[in-house]
């Protein structure tokens, strides 16, 4: 398999397993929208870690298979390639991505499906398109530009550019920089804190800020105030509030 699911403790970890550099093929990039589907529907995954490896996040599309790809051939890819992409950031339960080595064009967007990306101090992200007469097809140009404003993603989609840690964590494009050997260590500890909170709330709360930034303001406001009101149903509303009265904040335990 290109992809493998390794759960434990409710946290799993899609693992890229595509040697030498993890580069995206079809046969990747299907699998990943299959995974994406099974981790959504298991009870026993709470958050995920999208993770390459120790050497390389994922370095791109397989350029030699999409040589081969004419216009006719993409027109009928180009939807299954942004879905796959689509169903990573749609899952409903925090992601978080451990970027090592390279994150380039689509291992890039893919580190952008993410909630948040905790990156090696030697890592490198960029969207390179541009060099081979394209543009970022896997949701790039929307997703970066969302993320760390249009001038910068301007600015990296146009010149294909990488960008070290350091200036990644500067313009917002990764949101920690740790040590190379520690990176995936951080992201599970990520994921398994957020494992143990309350499902349904952080499902409201995701859905709710990548939803309200799709739409205008008084759109935002009633998607947030839809799931505010709707959480007043749950039992993880009463065991939060019950704990908090009784033992006072941040000690609840949540099923």
């Amino acid at each position: 398999m290109t992809v493998n699911l390794e759960v434990a403790d409710g946290v799993g970890t899609l693992r890229l397993d595509r040697p030498p550099m993890n580069a995206l093929d079809i046969a990747t990039q299907d699998r990943l929208r299959e995974l994406a589907g099974e981790v959504t529907r298991r009870d026993d995954v709470r958050a995920v870690v999208l993770y390459g490896g120790e050497k390389v996040f994922a370095a791109g599309a397989d350029i030699k298979e999409m040589r081969e790809m004419d216009h006719a051939a993409m027109v009928a890819r180009a939807r299954d390639l942004q879905d796959a992409f689509t169903a990573v950031a749609r899952i409903p339960k925090p992601v978080v991505a451990a970027v090592t080595g390279y994150a380039l064009g689509g291992g890039c967007e893919l580190a952008l499906s993410a909630d948040i990306r905790i990156a090696a101090d030697n890592a490198k992200l960029g969207q390179p398109e541009i060099l081979l007469g394209l543009i970022p097809g896997a949701g790039g140009t929307q997703r970066l530009s969302r993320l760390v404003g249009p001038s910068r993603a301007k600015d990296l989609i146009f010149t294909g550019r990488q960008v070290r840690a350091d200036e990644a964590l500067t313009m917002g494009l990764v949101d920690r920089v740790v040590p190379a050997a520690e990176v995936y260590e951080a992201a599970h500890a990520w994921a398994a804190r957020l494992a143990k909170g309350p499902a349904i709330a952080l499902r409201a709360a995701k859905e709710s800020v990548d939803f309200g930034l799709e739409a205008d303001i008084d759109t935002g406001l009633a998607i947030e105030r839809n799931w505010f009101a709707g959480l007043f149903a749950t039992e993880d509303r009463e065991i939060g509030m019950r704990s908090f009265v009784e033992d006072g904040p941040g000690k609840a335990t949540f099923r």
